[in-house]
């Protein structure tokens, strides 16, 4: 539900934490950021990776019960060579930009 008319907000319920760790947090929080914007825009990250996270799962589940069905498979060197290619290319790029800006 993304709809936000008429739902009231709600908070999320306090968590105990040893010194060390709020500490380190305080010491982290950047300029005019407080602890509970910086704990709701963890939350909201940690909610959406793990949809990320839960769809690519999803999309290899599919993706096995296709190449089950078809018998079609694609060889894992191939993809991580095909990767490394990609990789390789991005590399080279930022490389050149970076020795373009010196």
């Amino acid at each position: 539900m993304r709809y936000n008319g008429g739902m009231k907000t709600t908070t999320i319920p306090s968590v105990r934490v040893e010194p060390e760790l709020r500490e380190q947090l305080e010491r982290v929080l950047q300029e005019g950021e407080t602890l509970s914007s910086f704990v709701e825009s963890s939350v909201r990250e940690t909610v959406r990776r793990r949809a990320e996270q839960a769809e690519f799962v999803a999309r290899g589940i599919a993706s096995l019960a296709e190449a089950r069905r078809t018998g079609r498979y694609v060889d894992a060197g191939a993809v991580v060579a095909k990767l490394q290619t990609r990789l390789d290319k991005a590399r080279s790029k930022a490389h050149r930009k970076s020795a373009a800006k010196r």
